[in-house]
């Protein structure tokens, strides 16, 4: 059986990951990948402590999340890609219509 520590050391290198993806590109589909693989790595954790703590509540959380997460990504998505019928770029710094 595995440990938690290996779970919790899984899920900080998967978390560590997404937040260097989302602070070094500049390209909002890898920013948003980014995004998603924070948000699936704070699920590995939950699921690891549910399974643990043996209490199914985590694990319901977790599908909570996904759902959340599922209509996160259609919607964001809808948004990139009406930015990029705009202006014709991907990249963050080109992007300046929301600027006040």
């Amino acid at each position: 059986m595995v440990s938690l520590n290996w779970y919790m050391v899984l899920s900080t290198v998967v978390f560590v990951i997404g937040v260097f993806g989302f602070l070094t590109r500049r390209n909002i589909i890898i920013m948003f990948m980014s995004v998603e693989l924070m948000l699936n790595a704070v699920n590995i954790s939950l699921v690891a402590f549910s399974h643990y703590l043996q209490d199914i509540r985590g694990q319901i959380l977790v599908f909570f999340i996904i759902a959340v997460a599922a209509a996160e990504a259609a919607i964001g998505l809808a948004i990139i890609i009406a930015l990029f019928r705009n202006k014709a770029t991907a990249h963050v710094d080109e992007m300046t219509e929301m600027k006040g």
